[in-house]
């Protein structure tokens, strides 16, 4: 990390709509790790990679999933250098214990598929090529 990288993550980088959302569950490859579930699709037009968090109920109470976003904003927020190209959603599983969650159990999951994901956003993505052999 250079002196002159920032820690913030700006709106822009951020998913904030719900059509977002959906595009990225029907149109993105789905990874998995023991605690998270991934989604992940090429980011289009824009070119940089954007962080969308769904931290829903099953994770335990207000305060439990404040505190898995938190941990997970500042993992990608440190390794904003690592983000791929790509539209990112993340959603824990329901039996991760957010007491028992921390930085480096974040690192521990995530920087393995972060690399997987930069890896293959990195080869061309297949679209409709227009011949019909």
């Amino acid at each position: 990390m250079g002196p002159s990288m920032s820690l913030t993550w700006p709106r822009e980088r951020r998913i904030t709509r719900r059509a977002e959302y959906t595009a990225c569950y029907s149109g993105g490859e789905r990874r998995f790790t023991k605690y998270f579930v991934v989604f992940a699709r090429p980011a289009g037009m824009a070119g940089a990679g954007r962080l969308g968090l769904a931290v829903t109920k099953k994770c335990g109470n207000a305060v439990a999933r404040n505190r898995i976003k938190r941990v997970l904003r500042s993992f990608f927020r440190l390794h904003q250098h690592r983000m791929p190209p790509m539209d990112i959603v993340v959603t824990p599983k329901k039996h991760l214990r957010a007491d028992k969650f921390n930085l480096s159990l974040a690192e521990d999951e995530l920087l393995p598929l972060l690399a997987e994901l930069s890896a293959s956003g990195a080869a061309p993505v297949s679209g409709p090529s227009g011949d019909t052999a």
